[in-house]
């Protein structure tokens, strides 16, 4: 009996059960995240490898798994798997697109309207006791209705965040690799280069993978280039953003605010975040409802299924994986 070993503990046991019929199926009892040593130690026999996006996925992972013939990553995001590593040995990958984009999306406008408004700062000061009446200056934000939301990248969240923001009266900028014809018919969004969409926005949103072309896409020279004044939310990588710029135009106040859920050495968050008034500030939730993360783990559980079924390649497979085959 093939092994499917999980490196957290998952909150569905109806889906995992559903694998013991056919698997010998190994999960963890914590959801934290696992010291390589214990992870070389568990992969030994291990036919099937569920992770998650906090698990690097390499050389040195595959040598301690010889038995290893599918790696599932419970994410949309496969940038901590070595795909160079798991074709040279012929093990396949999966991932669990299509099913994170509106809860993705919902968040990414939590995020927006909690920058634009203050929410974070406003609420910490009533818990406070701070509050000692209405004020007519009192923490004065930017009204969304008639500004410029920059979409970068235009993919399926990019898309759901701009749909999102018709309803608010913003005008839509975005890049991509190519134009979205109905993206733009149903939105008013322009199609534009970064450098015109970082200069003319007032609210600017990540939405590209982390690939070699997109680490650091957000340079210091492209983030002061912005336009002043402007917030800057990201749900989509931390390292597409050089880090210590990003800081250094929120302390210089440059950008007006910023929203993050993700950040370039997760979980580390610089203290300069941490302590500035105007970070926002979450702990990678893009995907986190109920709803979804079931999704994301039907995924998981159909890949494995298609797998043993013989499926090459199995459903949700990584795309370049598929073209290399």
């Amino acid at each position: 009996m093939k092994v499917v070993y999980f490196t957290r503990a998952f909150p569905f046991p109806d889906l995992a059960d559903s694998l013991a019929e056919r698997f010998a199926v190994r999960m963890e009892k914590q959801d934290i995240p696992l010291p390589r040593e214990k992870l070389f130690q568990n992969l030994r026999d291990v036919n099937i490898l569920v992770c998650t996006l906090t698990e690097r996925i390499d050389r040195d992972v595959l040598d301690h798994a010889p038995a290893l013939e599918l790696v599932a990553t419970y994410s949309v995001g496969y940038d901590h798997l070595d795909l160079a590593a798991l074709r040279e040995r012929g093990i396949w990958a999966t991932h669990t697109p299509d099913v994170l984009t509106e809860a993705t999306a919902d968040l990414t406008w939590a995020l927006i309207l909690a920058a634009a408004r203050r929410v974070v700062e406003a609420d910490a000061f009533v818990r406070k006791g701070g509050w000692q009446g209405w004020q007519v200056g009192q923490f004065l934000g930017m009204e969304l209705s008639g500004k410029t939301l920059g979409i970068v990248g235009a993919g399926r969240i990019g898309q759901a965040v701009g749909r999102r923001a018709v309803g608010f009266g913003l005008r839509i900028l975005y890049t991509a690799r190519r134009g979205k014809p109905d993206f733009e018919e149903a939105t008013g969004a322009r199609f534009t280069d970064l450098d015109t969409l970082l200069g003319a926005s007032d609210i600017v949103s990540l939405h590209v993978p982390l690939t070699p072309e997109t680490r650091n896409l957000l340079s210091r020279e492209r983030l002061f280039a912005m336009k002043p004044g402007s917030i800057l939310i990201n749900t989509a990588r931390g390292a597409v953003v050089d880090e210590e710029a990003l800081m250094e135009a929120l302390e210089a106040g440059h950008l007006a605010a910023v929203g993050l859920d993700v950040y370039a050495k997760e979980p580390f968050v610089p203290e300069a975040l941490r302590r500035h008034p105007r970070a926002v500030l979450l702990p990678h939730l893009g995907s986190a409802t109920v709803e979804t993360r079931r999704r994301m783990f039907q995924a998981v559980v159909e890949s494995i299924l298609s797998f043993a079924a013989g499926e090459r390649p199995p459903r949700h497979a990584i795309p370049e994986l598929v073209h290399a085959a």
